[in-house]
């Protein structure tokens, strides 16, 4: 005799769709595994639950555009901002400019810099030397 089947409550199971839970939560839920599962979207759909799944998680997309519009509309900073980014190719950048005679005045500063004169360390002069001689009581 053949184990009876797994009911699988066919609204509940389209909701969790909306909600764009994955194939374990699915299975955990209704408590069976992926192949149970899979075998019920055949039987119910004539589909694998990866195909009945690809169309019935639109509702679900649909219902978060609408909440996202609905905060953004409400005044929601952070969803205009992220909703401008996304649909409208709005940004943060600065474009910044460089005045082309600005740009030659650092060129020509920066060649007037010679390498040693930018990585040698100054050498002490004769009165930091003294001054250290005479803060270890040595004489000079």
């Amino acid at each position: 005799m053949a184990r009876p089947r797994k009911k699988i409550d066919q609204e509940q199971f389209e909701k969790l769709c909306g909600l764009q839970c994955t194939i374990e939560e699915f299975c955990c839920y209704f408590q069976c595994d992926d192949k149970t599962l899979n075998a019920w979207c055949q039987r119910t759909y004539k589909r694998s639950f990866s195909e009945i799944f690809k169309i019935k998680r639109g509702s679900g997309k649909i219902s978060l555009r609408r909440k996202q519009f609905e905060a953004a509309m409400a005044g929601n900073p952070t969803m205009l901002i992220w909703l401008g980014r996304n649909y409208l190719g709005q940004t943060d950048r600065i474009d910044v400019t460089v005045d082309d005679k600005r740009e030659g005045q650092l060129a020509d500063l920066i060649e007037g810099l010679r390498e040693d004169d930018l990585y040698t360390e100054a050498a002490p002069s004769d009165g930091d030397v003294a001054e250290e001689q005479a803060e270890t009581n040595q004489p000079a």
